[in-house]
């Protein structure tokens, strides 16, 4: 779990998701009451914090978006987010990579395990 996490390649599971979201939150709110206290450079301190954050939680949306087969855009719709959080991810590999539950990776069931041929 959260492997390159400020990445936008590949896909990942709705858990990482939500736990990408709470950390966002988590770090936001209590920069933000942290730097309240600072004055007028906490204006700055936050914009220093808030950019990373971003970069990380449009990163892991992207891939959330991958997951469910779509561009990495469609976190920019309405309520898109709610959907990623809820909604299962594509079955097998996709454009983006395979699946990261392993759920329809023939690729990988086929090599594995695939029977031995044996020659007469």
């Amino acid at each position: 779990m959260f492997k390159n996490p400020f990445s936008y390649d590949g896909r990942i599971r709705r858990t990482e998701y939500g736990l990408s979201y709470i950390i966002y939150l988590a770090i936001y709110m209590l920069s933000g009451v942290l730097i309240s206290q600072m004055g007028d450079t906490g204006s700055i301190i936050l914009l220093i914090i808030l950019i990373p954050l971003l970069w990380f939680l449009t990163a892991q949306g992207a891939k959330r978006c991958h997951d469910r087969g779509n561009s990495g855009w469609y976190q920019l719709i309405p309520f898109y987010g709610l959907w990623m959080l809820f909604g299962d991810g594509e079955h097998g590999t996709n454009q983006y990579g395979p699946n990261p539950k392993g759920i329809g990776n023939t690729d990988e069931i086929n090599e594995i395990g695939k029977p031995l041929e044996i020659e007469e």
